[in-house]
């Protein structure tokens, strides 16, 4: 199958001609969905490995339905439920098959709780009898399909309940469960945030045994936020949140057995206090349980066997590391028990293969680069498949090895972005591909070689769409700053003139294991700093010391420190370039938003002989006030490390503003409070530091809604166009 980018022959006529007819990119188009690119939803493989479900919404009716491909012909074989045809459901907005698929879950009326969770209406779907019933009567969370389909698992009001589909009956599980007390089942809001997880309860093969982890969160310290709304008096959201330094929630691991009617709790042959159990999962055996345990440091990681019948435990492998070590969802039990893991533990993530004891049997992936997805393993071919940035840190490929570590494949074939849905049998997989050229392509792909077999979506009406308007290229270099090779991208004005003097703005997130220097296609923010070049702005990123993918000793370099050599490098880049004959070093700005923000703070304090201008949304503006679980993984606690903590705060340095700042925050943030800002306005008042700033009412972490987005990115860009846009021709 051959195809094409379009927009690849637009680059490169629009780097030497632009025509005088070509539109100029607006905000309203940025945030009206102009550019919108085509995606597949939902998609499903179907247990026989030879088609895929996927969501299809129909826009005219307002229905959804799950509607059934075949891999081979990528042809509809036929809607297997519409909520049109549903009395009970007019429209649903995700789906969950059971093992079997002869039941579908759907989800109704769904709203978002914090980042992650949610609540909703579910509702069984039968397959054979097309009968619908309804699992509660209430919102419920994380329902979840016993392994033989006849039961489902929920929470509701921080209890368990488990409601068999056969009789239609409802058992509590749990009876404990307290708003702001006891959480059963369901994840505490650090959990959520940082350990990104939702769901703590799981269902064991045989379908009579839950494992859940029980939240006691009595002592954790309350937040509490106004919520302005609409009516006479606010009200206000209070719920825990466990800052640096301060008490987590007390964790504990039970067993609930249905056939007994009993919950067990789960006692370690290890002593453990303030710690946390971060993933759960059962084994092949219906007996066993992996469990792992995690010290409050975050530096050693114990993954457990439980006896769920005896209730005896067997520690069979410590992952430990200097500065943390990351979970992952990765852990995958083979048919003889035997499990894949991936650790850091050689300067680099790769895959390793366990016996079931815990005994090494062999590393499966190894080199100087770092393994970024696991995709599974085909029993058939005994050969693992990953996406791995072997072929450069930006770029992402698909690979398949043996489980010895031998015949490695490279089965993605274009550089820039690629991922992979892979078929229940292994037999084909889904290739979503895209660069900084090529918007989002979708193709079957034979698993085996690789090979591209058909094009499912290609994009292309975005494509003649952007052929129209007046688009730079992204180009990518690597700029050499602290002793490092720094991945970097630079959007010039299409009409660049190497003579001229522009100013420059630089982006940045800079959080610890990030990347936003990457080959992929535009994100909402590309299309506003190409309107920034149309303007006559350059925009640049780098990626610095602390970022992602090119390995452990890189990533973690700012253990303890964090802000101190990320901010270093961004001002020795923004030195750099600011010496390019093109750039005009009295107008260099930079901005971010949370991580980024927090460091786009510290650059126009610490860094104001380089920067004139500089923006923070939704920063952290000291340590002290971020949650346990994400700070104190790379700076220890305040108590341990005061000074790591304050002297990378920006709220610590106003006093050194000398250019010009503008600070956004929404109100209804619950994961960076919007304490942070307040705290930093009232310092940068008492320092008799002039700035601008901008509070958006219930706004949560993300700051959209309504015109909010198009609001902000005028703001920002009336800002910019005012400090740095100055003497713009």
């Amino acid at each position: 199958v051959k195809y094409y980018s379009p927009l690849l022959l637009l680059f490169l006529i629009t780097t030497s001609l632009v025509s005088a007819q070509q539109k100029q990119i607006t905000l309203e188009d940025i945030w009206n969905g102009s550019f919108r690119t085509e995606r597949m939803e939902s998609l499903h493989s179907m247990a026989n490995g030879q088609e895929y479900s996927v969501l299809d919404v129909n826009r005219q009716t307002k229905s959804t339905s799950i509607d059934i491909y075949d891999y081979k012909t990528l042809s509809k074989v036929k809607t297997l439920v519409s909520s049109s045809d549903l009395a009970e459901v007019n429209y649903f907005s995700n789906y969950t098959f059971s093992e079997d698929e002869t039941k579908v879950l759907l989800a109704t009326n769904v709203e978002s709780i914090f980042r992650r969770s949610t609540l909703g209406t579910y509702f069984v779907f039968d397959v054979a009898t097309k009968k619908v019933t309804a699992i509660s009567d209430e919102k419920i969370q994380e329902p979840t399909f016993s392994p033989d389909g006849t039961k489902v698992a929920y929470g509701l009001n921080n209890n368990l309940f488990v409601k068999d589909l056969k009789t239609g009956e409802t058992t509590k599980i749990t009876s404990d469960g307290v708003d702001n007390k006891i959480i059963n089942g369901i994840t505490d809001w650090v959990y959520e945030e940082e350990f990104a997880f939702v769901r703590a309860f799981e269902w064991n093969a045989a379908s009579n045994k839950i494992a859940f982890i029980r939240f006691d969160e009595s002592n954790v310290p309350e937040f509490s936020m106004d919520v302005y709304g609409t009516d006479l008096y606010p009200t206000q959201n209070v719920f825990k949140y466990p800052k640096a330094g301060e008490a987590n929630s007390v964790v504990s691991l039970h067993v609930f057995d249905l056939e007994k009617n009993k919950t067990s709790e789960v006692t370690l042959n290890k002593s453990y206090s303030d710690f946390y159990i971060p993933r759960i999962k059962w084994t092949n055996e219906s007996n066993v349980l992996s469990a792992q345990y995690m010290n409050r440091h975050q530096n050693v990681l114990d993954l457990w066997m439980i006896d769920a019948s005896a209730m005896s435990s067997k520690l069979v492998l410590t992952d430990t590391d200097d500065a943390y070590v990351d979970v992952t969802d990765n852990l995958t039990f083979l048919e003889d028990n035997s499990f894949i893991w991936t650790s850091e533990k050689d300067g680099y993530n790769h895959i390793y293969h366990y016996k079931k004891d815990g005994t090494l049997i062999n590393q499966i992936t190894s080199g100087n680069w770092e393994v970024t997805s696991y995709y599974g393993f085909d029993k058939q071919t005994k050969k693992i498949f990953y996406q791995s940035v072997e072929n450069g840190s930006i770029n992402r490929d698909v690979y398949s090895i043996g489980l010895n570590g031998k015949n490695k494949t490279r089965l993605s074939k274009e550089e820039g972005t690629n991922s992979a849905a892979f078929s229940a049998d292994f037999t084909y997989f889904i290739n979503t591909y895209s660069s900084a050229t090529t918007p989002p392509l979708y193709t079957l792909n034979n698993s085996k070689s690789g090979k591209v077999l058909k094009v499912i979506k290609d994009n292309k009406a975005l494509s003649t769409q952007l052929a129209a308007y007046d688009i730079s290229k992204k180009e990518f270099s690597t700029l050499k700053v602290n002793g490092n090779d720094l991945n970097m991208w630079m959007i010039k004005p299409s009409n660049f003139d190497a003579s001229k003097s522009y100013p420059m703005l630089m982006y940045q997130y800079s959080g610890p294991g990030s990347q936003s220097v990457s080959n992929s296609w535009l994100a909402a923010n590309d299309y506003w700093y190409e309107m920034l070049a149309q303007k006559g702005y350059i925009v640049v990123c780098v990626d610095g010391r602390g970022t992602g993918y090119k390995g452990a000793a890189f990533k973690k370099s700012t253990q303890k420190e964090l802000g101190k050599y990320e901010l270093e490098d961004q001002i020795a880049a923004a030195k750099q370039l600011g010496d390019l004959s093109y750039i005009d070093k009295e107008r260099i700005g930079i901005w971010g938003w949370s991580f980024g923000g927090f460091m786009s703070s510290n650059a126009i304090f610490k860094g104001n002989d380089v920067f004139k201008m500089a923006i923070a949304v939704a920063p952290v503006t000291s340590w002290r006030f971020y949650d346990s679980i994400y700070t104190e993984r790379y700076m220890t606690t305040p108590q341990e490390n005061a000074s790591g903590y304050d002297e990378n705060s920006p709220i610590n340095h106003v006093d050194k503003l000398k250019g010009d700042f503008l600070l956004v925050h929404g109100t209804g943030d619950d994961n960076v409070h919007v304490q942070n800002s307040m705290q930093m306005i009232e310092a940068l008042i008492q320092a008799n530091k002039q700035f601008e700033w901008m509070i958006y009412p219930d706004n949560n972490h993300g700051i959209y809604g309504g015109n909010t987005r198009l609001h902000l990115y005028t703001k920002m860009t009336n800002f910019l166009d005012e400090t740095l846009g100055d003497k713009i021709n």
